[in-house]
């Protein structure tokens, strides 16, 4: 019995023609700011970092940097996962979610897709599939480029398990919030409301991160955000709590993808 097909190659590749210059830009950022932060860690320099968070607290707590971390894993699992593999994967996911499906619609090429014999469905799923992919090269660069120089500079000292681990749990997150700006495109027509309301919700949930490691005070925002979902610090621990939080925002993820899809299947497009 011959499988459905669900994936159209032939809009896949098309995307990838379509946004190859924009992948190519994040990886490159995301390799500078990988190689360059484990390129950074030195136990001496852990000691002058502490005592420039003491001296800043407001600053370095926003952007989750208090803890310099003794080990390798622990410097890159504050300075790099903390903030930066969150930001810039996110800014993205935050384009490409736009370009995906809004977009089309909005400069009227919807119309040319859905004249072709390809159902619905199978456009919409390429187009998820596409924003996974993405993702998924995003965060492999990082873990490439990360335990590349690791090994080079630092031979045996990156806990390769735990580090695995912990883009996982990195991949999580970012599936999340590719679902949430998926979802935003697939369900708004316009541009603009594809971004204010995905896009602007992905900047609010980030801020709210932020305002909630400043200080005591307002630390109950981190309920507000699924950000706090994904605990770098606790996975490297072992904290078995740390893999069920993430484990929900792959779940959540793709409940909004698949909502996404079914919208996408049963809207009606301007003509």
């Amino acid at each position: 019995m011959e499988v459905k097909r669900v994936i159209n190659n032939t809009l896949f590749k098309r995307e990838l023609k379509s946004n190859y210059k924009i992948m190519l830009i994040f990886m490159a950022l995301i390799s500078m700011y990988s190689s360059v932060i484990v390129l950074m860690f030195d136990p001496k320099l852990g000691e002058s970092l502490s005592i420039m968070a003491e001296s800043m607290p407001e600053i370095f707590a926003a952007f989750g940097m208090m803890n310099a971390g003794a080990t390798l894993i622990e410097f890159v699992a504050n300075y790099l996962y903390g903030f930066i593999l969150i930001v810039v994967p996110t800014i993205c996911i935050i384009i490409l979610g736009n370009k995906l499906i809004a977009r089309y619609v909005d400069k009227g090429s919807m119309a040319y897709l859905l004249a072709t014999p390809n159902k619905r469905k199978n456009i919409v799923t390429t187009q998820a599939v596409f924003m996974a992919f993405t993702i998924l090269v995003l965060v492999g660069i990082a873990v490439l480029i990360s335990i590349g120089v690791g090994e080079i500079a630092f031979p045996g000292d990156l806990d390769i398990k735990k580090f695995l681990l912990l883009n996982v749990g990195l991949y999580g997150l970012l599936f999340f919030m590719g679902g949430m700006c998926f979802l935003s495109s697939c369900t708004f027509n316009d541009s603009k409301y594809s971004y204010g309301v995905g896009g602007g919700l992905a900047v609010v949930f980030i801020l709210i991160q932020m305002l909630s490691q400043v200080g005591d005070k307002l630390e109950k925002l981190k309920y507000l955000t699924p950000l706090t979902l994904f605990q770098p610090d606790k996975i490297i621990a072992g904290d078995s709590s740390a893999i069920v939080c993430f484990a929900v925002l792959y779940i959540i993820g793709l409940i909004m993808y698949l909502v996404g899809i079914r919208i996408f299947v049963k809207k009606d497009f301007p003509v």
